[in-house]
């Protein structure tokens, strides 16, 4: 394969990645939500759970081919490492503006974030592949996993807890408690959260394993030769995942070393049937939604997140000291009046889906795509 000519599956697949994204994040209302689109409660997995490290996993992806002529070439690499340092700033900046909106509170800023993990196994993973071979990123991830698990159940917490995996009184929990208040992190739990800092580490391993496939997509073997690759790795990956499942539970919220090797089979198999589909086969009639956004995919997290906001802060008084937001009205005179509340929370979910690819087709027709 000609490495200069774009990869088509992988901007579907991270077009159809950022779709699931808004999906999930979106519903109506989280009370009337189907199973498949909600969190794991803490240790196991649903399809909710595949959608962040599909992310991750594709920014890993990116990197090689992005940087890859640049390291073979020798170009300059401060010039490079600035880039990347400017990248990984720049995105975790707009995660932490995105937390700031509306009101702005610094005293209570969550500083761990979707954007803010995905800045750090960006720049992480883009210093590794800058200094290190393939062989070499495969190590580290490895090492980052079983450190990793090391640390999770074998130290002791310094709070006074043997080592475990209770959302608490975790290792990680206490180091987050620990560096950023309980003022700085996720409202909704306050002593603990879910982009903290120590899961951060298996987090990146996310991204070496998008980096190794990259690399892999890279090499001039041929289309078959390169899907037994992914799909072999694939079902390895998930083997192992499952199997460690066993004695440290696949948890999206610690981002446990099993989860990493879970989703990362996962994301392979997935990726081996888009790539088989729309590169092998040729068959693309219905690929342009997930390609407008894969081409614009920053852009449009950003846009639906500002967007929801928009609909909770603007807000009327009805009477009798109650408010209205806009999500409300919107949610309760346009769905929910002629839907039943699972199928009336999805559709609404579907329709924020749809606005946001409205706006990026806009843009894409235009050929603006938003890059940092």
């Amino acid at each position: 394969m000609d490495t200069s000519k774009r990869l088509l599956a992988l901007d579907v697949f991270r077009g159809m990645t950022i779709a699931g994204m808004i999906l999930v994040n979106n519903p109506g209302n989280w009370g009337a939500t189907y199973a498949p689109l909600r969190h794991a409660d803490w240790h196991g997995c649903t399809p909710t759970d595949w959608v962040f490290p599909f992310f991750l996993f594709i920014v890993g992806v990116a990197i090689p081919l992005a940087l890859g002529r640049r390291k073979e070439e020798g170009q300059d690499r401060p010039a490079i490492f600035r880039k990347i340092l400017f990248r990984t700033l720049a995105i975790f900046a707009i995660g932490l503006l995105l937390h700031l909106i509306p009101r702005f509170d610094f005293a209570h800023l969550r500083i761990p974030g979707v954007l803010q993990r995905i800045a750090l196994v960006y720049g992480a993973c883009a210093a590794i592949f800058m200094f290190n071979n393939w062989k070499r990123q495969a190590w580290i991830g490895a090492g980052l996993l079983l450190l990793y698990w090391a640390l999770m159940t074998l130290v002791s917490v310094p709070d006074g807890y043997p080592p475990n995996l209770e959302k608490d009184t975790n290792l990680g929990a206490w180091l987050d408690r620990s560096i950023f208040t309980t003022n700085h992190l996720w409202s909704q739990a306050k002593t603990w959260d879910p982009e903290g800092l120590l899961s951060t580490l298996p987090a990146v391993v996310t991204g070496i394993s998008g980096m190794l496939t990259g690399e892999w997509l890279k090499t001039q073997r041929n289309h078959y030769e390169k899907l037994t690759g992914i799909f072999g790795m694939g079902t390895l990956a998930l083997a192992l995942g499952l199997s460690w499942d066993l004695v440290f539970p696949i948890n999206k919220q610690l981002w446990t070393s099993s989860y990493v090797l879970y989703t990362t089979g996962v994301a392979l198999l997935f990726l081996g049937v888009v790539y088989w589909i729309v590169d092998v086969l040729g068959y693309r009639r219905w690929i342009k939604p997930f390609v407008v956004y894969g081409t614009n995919a920053l852009f449009a997290f950003v846009l639906s997140s500002l967007l929801a906001k928009l609909m909770f802060s603007v807000k009327w008084s009805i009477g009798d000291g109650q408010t209205q937001t806009l999500k409300g009205w919107v949610y309760q005179n346009g769905f929910e009046t002629w839907l039943s509340p699972y199928n009336a929370s999805l559709a609404f979910a579907i329709a924020n889906v749809l606005v946001i690819l409205g706006i990026t087709w806009i843009l894409y027709s235009r050929k603006i795509f938003v890059r940092l």
